[in-house]
């Protein structure tokens, strides 16, 4: 270890120049010709408004969406007498379950609503403008341009600050015109009760909606359940230089953003532009990785445009589809609703490290918002206290049904306390955790608390407990003691509120829930160390979701760096998941493995996984599609429904390659390949609110840099053997004698650390 201070200029002048600008030309979307399929489009949108661009016959197609087009109808015959927790563990201990799925399984798969539900779309006849000749998506605009041959261009985007989506057409002749197209809420029912292929939507029942032409306005109203109304607007321009500028907005009875937000489209094309791309700036500037893996460096960019694109403050949080909602004339896959035993949790992983948190806030000021919903449906079905979520809700956080083992599981608000958890360790906002975390993590923590029983050895269970979805939807799939998937909920649960409360001052609290979790059992493993679903079960067929890995990831429990006993868990938990085989995973289990390899520090395995999933699992576009698209013996699931939540937890599982901090140090690349002798990133995140520059050049580290937010302590395992302190700005350091530094930070603390290669 070496110390300099009295720094020479030319140690200045070399200091850690990282600049964010990751993102190139390299990474965005190239065809040569457009997408046939919706779900292969160019994908714009900004967390309220989406679009997807692509060709249909001779026809541009723009597939327009808005986050709050819900249908929002109960669900027929799931809230009867017996809509109860009780009376469901009354009939399981009877073993008479076929009545439970017939009133609160079956509705889902049988009625088509509530649902989420699409917009329009806009067409433009381009049989006279010859082949289309180039498609490119600027990520870094995120602007969608189109050349055909006989010289017409477009350019189109969705305005990232204001409800509208913009285009511009070049070369067009006097005679273009587009062209709105209404969903089919009228017509022949072809399809009905597929959930995962959706059903048709002229079951829905709605009168079709009527479309008003104008001049250059059209207008199309469309009335939907209980009142319920969403209105398209489109107008546009020719304009002195020939070519025709115009945008389209929706607006909904149900929008979710402020009243100025939906006020009339003002501004053109390039005033909007430049609003648009300066968000695009600040969005890129918030961090960069750079790698010697091409394929998983740019599926990286591409889904931090995603997230980017589908996660605001001010609109839902991404749902399944999140704002590019099916265009098929059917309802969206899983009727494009928030699943919280998964879906949702996964899709905003790769907030935190990689320092997007004013997004992620969408998602937590939507629990927010429901939180009065939840407390009656908490009342209603558990007659208990506190706060739980449906696992399976509407927009509202309405209950929705489907297997109940998982829409109506009892630990759902707990994995959902995770990310309050989160928000608040990576953030270090003490208003936020005052004001929301602990408040939901204690709400939890009272309902956990009152629906646990104790069994003759004094531990704490649940009465009936659950893993997704193992046994699917049948008896078998309840267990009489706490499977590893609630109780790894739990014990995070009780462990935070602990926590957090002892932050805030609150011993007597903080005392209280660390005695509840000290009731709770330890993890069933076998003889192995492998762990099992449940004390009775364990891992023996190929299954998509990892719940019984909870408590290693994401909840980090079971911690690598706790020593050779955990270590043997995690690596023969894994050994097992991969000798088992992938026959029934999805893409998202991939990714998720992806992240679990990482916490084993296995960089080799996790990027394998990654590429598994960018080469076979994803679109042309992107967009994950659940199986396996090249049927090469990734799973023999080959179908093809979109969700969002494997997209965002790949960027998540690159990201703990990179970066690992919730063990209570900062480690530096605890897990990539051992190829990768050149690698840097800027800006990724820390949990105590720290930034981390850092740049690895021949196989070594050889300098990073640290910002403190908010100040405080940390600690860093030194990637290292010798160092020099190039920059010191309001950084007081110690060094330890087993390989790691103790930072104490004022606000806004720097400092840059050099290789001392010694």
């Amino acid at each position: 270890m070496n110390l300099k201070n009295g720094l020479t200029a030319f140690l200045l002048a070399t200091c850690m120049a990282m600049n964010v600008s990751g993102q190139s030309v390299k990474h965005d979307l190239h065809f040569d010709q457009l997408a046939n399929k919706w779900d292969e489009a160019i994908p714009l949108g900004n967390g309220m408004l989406g679009a997807l661009i692509w060709q249909n016959g001779t026809r541009l197609r723009f597939s327009l969406d808005r986050a709050d087009l819900w249908d929002m109808r109960p669900m027929k015959g799931l809230h009867r007498k017996e809509f109860s927790y009780q009376w469901v563990v009354d009939q399981v201990n009877k073993k008479d379950y076929k009545p439970v799925q017939e009133y609160f399984d079956a509705p889902y798969d049988r009625e088509p609503a509530p649902s989420k539900i699409p917009g329009g779309a806009l067409e433009f006849e381009t049989g006279n403008w010859g082949k289309v000749k180039a498609v490119h998506l600027s990520l870094k605009d995120a602007l969608c341009e189109v050349a055909w041959t006989n010289g017409v261009k477009l350019k189109t985007f969705v305005d990232a600050v204001k409800p509208a989506g913009w285009f511009r057409f070049e070369n067009v002749k006097d005679n273009f015109k587009p062209q709105l197209i209404a969903p089919r809420y009228q017509g022949a029912v072809r399809s009905s009760g597929d959930p995962v292929g959706g059903d048709d939507l002229s079951r829905l029942g709605y009168p079709q909606g009527k479309i008003k032409e104008e001049g250059n306005r059209i207008t199309y109203l469309q009335q939907g359940w209980g009142g319920f109304s969403y209105q398209i607007v489109v107008n546009w321009k020719k304009m002195k230089s020939g070519a025709v500028e115009g945008y389209w907005t929706i607006t909904s009875r149900q929008a979710k953003l402020s009243k100025a937000a939906d006020k009339p489209v003002t501004g053109d094309f390039s005033l909007r532009y430049a609003a648009h791309k300066n968000w695009w700036k600040t969005f890129w500037s918030k961090s960069a990785i750079h790698i010697p893996d091409a394929l998983l460096e740019k599926q990286w960019y591409l889904e931090q445009y995603k997230f980017g694109s589908a996660a605001r403050v001010g609109a839902p949080p991404i749902s399944l589809q999140a704002v590019w909602t099916a265009d098929n004339g059917r309802i969206p896959p899983w009727k494009g609703d928030f699943h919280h035993d998964l879906n949702t949790q996964l899709s905003y992983w790769p907030a935190y490290s990689g320092n997007h948190l004013k997004e992620a806030m969408g998602y937590l000021d939507h629990l927010e918002e429901n939180k009065a919903n939840y407390k009656r449906y908490t009342k209603q079905f558990f007659n208990a206290e506190g706060i739980a979520v449906p696992g399976v809700t509407t927009l509202d956080g309405t209950e929705m049904g489907g297997w109940i083992q998982y829409s109506l599981s009892p630990t759902v608000s707990g994995w959902l306390a995770q990310h309050y958890y989160l928000q608040w360790r990576y953030s270090m906002d003490r208003d936020f955790l005052k004001k929301k975390a602990y408040p939901w993590i204690k709400g939890v923590s009272v309902f956990l608390e009152s629906i646990t029983v104790k069994d003759g050895n004094g531990n704490r269970k649940l009465k009936i407990s659950s893993s997704p979805e193992i046994n699917d939807n049948s008896l078998n799939a309840w267990f009489s003691d706490n499977t590893n998937y609630d109780l790894a909920i739990m014990k995070f649960t009780f462990k935070a509120a602990a926590e957090l409360a002892q932050e805030l001052g609150f011993s007597q609290e903080a005392k209280h829930w660390t005695q509840i979790l000290e009731e709770f059992k330890d993890f069933s493993t076998t003889e192995k160390g492998e762990l099992m679903f449940a004390p009775d079960l364990a891992y023996k067929e190929s299954h998509r979701h990892f719940s019984h890995l909870m408590a290693i990831h994401p909840l980090g429990l079971i911690k690598w760096e706790d020593g050779e006993k955990a270590q043997r868990v995690i690596a023969n938990s894994i050994k097992l998941l991969d000798s088992i085989g992938p026959d029934y995973f999805v893409g998202y289990s991939y990714t998720w493995r992806a992240n679990l390899k990482a916490r084993a520090k296995n960089g080799e395995a996790a990027a394998e996984d990654l590429r598994i999933f960018a080469k076979a699992f994803c679109s042309a576009n992107s967009f994950h599609l659940n199986g396996d698209q090249l049927k090469a013996g990734y799973s023999k699931f080959h179908y093809r429904p979109f969700t969002l939540e494997g997209n965002f937890a790949f960027a998540a599982g690159l990201q703990e390659m990179l970066i690992q901090s919730y063990a209570g140090f900062i480690e530096l690349m605890p897990a990539i390949p051992q190829g990768w002798s050149d690698v840097s990133f800027e800006n990724l995140r820390a949990e105590g609110a720290f930034l981390l520059s850092v740049k690895r050049t021949g196989g070594q580290v050889e300098e990073l840099k640290i910002v403190a937010e908010k100040g405080g302590q940390t600690k860093l395992k030194l990637p290292f053997k010798t160092w020099y302190a190039a920059k010191n700005n309001g950084v007081v350091l110690k060094n330890t004698e087993d390989g790691f530094l103790s930072l104490t930070c004022k606000p806004g603390g720097e400092i840059v650390l050099k290789n001392g290669y010694e």
